[in-house]
């Protein structure tokens, strides 16, 4: 074989392909520490409740953390979150502080329909007493690029934050640093309609990896193509001898 590389394309193509490599390989680093994340939430969520008195700084590392409180709702302060949907069906979720002894925390309460949102039109979700309940801790929402931002004074939360809420609701006592997502623990449903434990995190960085792997394949095919048609790759004939 025969190989006289040009200058520039060479200079061009091998630090390229070397940054698409790398990069494929980050992407492959990056999918194993999400895939052991996303095995951590689910074994936090399906574990045991642990109580709020348990979970201590850095909060990051109890997120979906399956916990257990004790207290009543404050059904008069409840607020709703908009645009959330429920098998296709618009509605939104229901946010209620919940008291406890030591704080005041927010408790996604799950879905309802237009039709059920005030609490007048549910008088049988509205619990009086002091109750147990288990949830899954979750961070505060972050807004989505193309999320309206809230306007608590128009009655629109799109996003829950409970700093803002909290403001809202002229309740400096309410957590701030995360809040309560209510799970279905049967298979009777009721309003407001509880979530299911599913950790549905985005893990596309096996994709992300193809790409740039497939990237850096195809520049090596168009590199030797190219200089295989200006005749500076060159492959020997064999010649049959009598």
């Amino acid at each position: 074989m025969i190989f006289r590389p040009l200058f520039w394309p060479t200079l061009f193509s091998v630090p390229l392909v070397a940054l698409l490599i790398a990069l494929g390989s980050w992407q492959l680093s990056r999918l194993a520490e999400k895939t052991e994340l996303i095995s951590k939430f689910e074994q936090r969520s399906k574990g045991p409740a642990i109580a709020i008195s348990q979970i201590f700084e850095p909060i990051d590392n109890f997120e979906y953390q399956r916990v257990g409180v004790t207290g009543k709702y404050l059904h008069q302060s409840e607020i709703y979150l908009t645009g959330r949907t429920y098998e296709g069906n618009a509605g939104f979720h229901v946010i209620t502080p919940f008291q406890t002894q030591e704080e005041t925390i927010l408790i996604n309460r799950g879905w309802v329909s237009e039709a059920y949102r005030l609490p007048s039109t549910r008088p049988f979700s509205l619990i009086e007493d002091e109750i147990y309940l288990e949830g899954i801790l979750r961070l505060p929402g972050k807004k989505g690029y193309f999320v309206p931002e809230n306007e608590p004074e128009n009655g629109f939360w799109f996003t829950l934050k409970p700093d803002e809420i909290g403001k809202f609701l002229k309740r400096e006592e309410i957590n701030k640093e995360f809040y309560i997502d209510i799970i279905r623990t049967g298979e009777v449903i009721t309003l407001p309609i509880a979530a299911e434990v599913n950790i549905n995190l985005r893990n596309s960085h096996f994709n992300y990896a193809l790409t740039w792997f497939g990237l850096a394949l195809v520049l090596i095919v168009v590199y030797f193509a190219f200089h295989y048609q200006n005749n500076r790759l060159q492959f020997p004939s064999k010649s049959l001898s009598d």
